[in-house]
């Protein structure tokens, strides 16, 4: 037997496994390429799912009918809450009021003359916080405010497509305290059809996405900023 034979002999087993290596190989890509496939379905399912949930919840939440709390919490963002919040504490909802997350410009005489407040009424019983930047630093700011007033209960005041992720926020940074939701409805969600309306539209997608990463920075602990204007040490790290 010549070389070139003896080398195409040789050779002929090697081009035989490779080949039949290459089924095994476009199998298994094939299937990693499947269950791949599934797995993201499956993804999409259950956070489309979780936004119809969520919205289902927008737009079916009301306010208690008879709220009652030892202190009451409004989450700053638009004076019809502060309206709100303030009318609570008028009428005996709570013993107290905060008013968290209020810019370092505005004054207390500006919300009460706003909210058509008397001087008595915001002399005695309303507080307000200006070191909250966002809902994380709102959780902060009221559980400072909860446990320096030795509060049990309380009225969370804000709109109720931002309820879900303040709670959430709440929560986490003060689990002992029992958070009473009291929504601000601007428009009633539940009668018009708001997935036809790009604003009502847009601001739910957006919120859902702050919810499950609010959701995902509290089940880790990663990535949570201070929220507020000052950096004190926060009892909640430790």
């Amino acid at each position: 037997m010549d070389l070139t034979t003896r080398k195409t002999v040789s050779s002929q087993p090697l081009r035989e496994r490779s080949r039949s290596d290459r089924p095994v190989r476009r199998s298994l890509i094939r299937r990693l390429l499947r269950w791949g496939g599934f797995a993201f379905i499956f993804f999409v399912a259950i956070v489309f799912g979780g936004f119809l949930h969520f919205v289902d919840s927008i737009t079916t939440m009301k306010p208690p009918l008879d709220p009652k709390a030892d202190g009451i919490v409004v989450l700053t963002g638009g004076y019809q809450r502060i309206d709100q919040a303030v009318e609570l504490l008028r009428s005996g909802a709570g013993n107290r009021l905060l008013i968290s997350g209020a810019h370092p410009t505005t004054t207390p005489s500006q919300i009460r003359k706003l909210t058509q407040s008397s001087v008595d009424l915001f002399s005695c019983c309303v507080d307000i916080g200006y070191d909250a930047l966002d809902t994380i630093g709102n959780a902060r700011e009221a559980a400072k405010w909860i446990h320096a007033k030795g509060y049990k209960s309380v009225l969370v005041v804000t709109n109720n497509y931002h309820m879900p992720r303040s709670l959430a926020e709440l929560k986490y940074v003060d689990p002992s305290t029992d958070f009473i939701p009291y929504p601000v409805v601007n428009s009633d969600l539940k009668a018009k059809n708001w997935f036809t309306d790009p604003n009502a539209l847009r601001t739910m997608i957006s919120e859902y996405a702050k919810v499950l990463l609010a959701g995902a920075r509290n089940l880790t602990g990663l990535g949570r900023p201070t929220g507020l204007r000052s950096r004190q040490p926060l009892d909640d790290d430790d």
